[in-house]
């Protein structure tokens, strides 16, 4: 499968489905789905192909998720940000925006509670009636951590943020120069000519 880019006319051009499967895919301005292409799997629950908006948990989900990890240990928000963005490999990351609010509501459910901190960030910890709760639903959390460490496995086998930075280059480079109005037909043959040499290098590494 393949994915036209760029119009039908000279610099028009096809992106194979392998592409996306590694993570990559448009991100157009105003969710047009056309435009500059970046690291489509660093944004996995801010954006589906096209732009469109997509979540990767629901409100419940993520009060799960962030009671199973302070359960664990105590942590600040941003903590909690960077350890779900560790286990996804750098797949996906809560916006603090998300997170704060959900401290909040499973603080003002008895939940979890703050301890003593150095510095003005507050650090949680899950209390008795939030690690009964966090027990009647163990299933469903291992269950969402697992989705977590697997998205983590799926992008280290995908090459990892090195490879998908790199190829997201790639694509933006591409993009812009072969929708470019003064492209013809030995400019695309030129363009064609780099990427055969870059594939035949990496191919010949050991």
């Amino acid at each position: 499968m393949r994915f036209r880019m760029g119009g039908c006319g000279p610099g028009g051009f096809e992106i194979p489905a392998a592409i996306f499967a590694m993570g990559m895919g448009p991100r157009g301005r105003h969710g047009s789905g056309r435009g500059d292409w970046g690291d489509w799997g660093g944004n996995w629950g801010r954006h589906g192909r096209g732009g469109r908006a997509r979540r990767m948990f629901d409100s419940g989900e993520l009060r799960l998720v962030l009671l199973k990890l302070l359960a664990d240990q105590p942590r600040h928000g941003y903590d909690l940000i960077r350890a779900i963005e560790e286990m996804t490999g750098g797949a996906y990351a809560p916006s603090p925006g998300v997170v704060y609010p959900t401290l909040t509501m499973l603080q003002d459910m008895g939940h979890i509670e703050e301890q003593a901190a150095e510095g003005s960030r507050k650090a949680f910890a899950a209390t008795a009636e939030g690690e009964a709760w966090l027990a009647e639903r163990k299933d469903e959390a291992d269950a969402l951590i697992a989705r977590l460490t697997g998205l983590g496995e799926e992008k280290k086998k995908t090459g990892g943020a090195p490879i998908g930075r790199a190829v997201g280059n790639l694509l933006s480079a591409l993009w812009h120069r072969v929708t470019r109005e003064d492209t013809d037909e030995d400019r695309l043959h030129e363009i064609a000519a780099i990427l055969d040499e870059a594939a035949q290098r990496i191919e010949r590494l050991k």
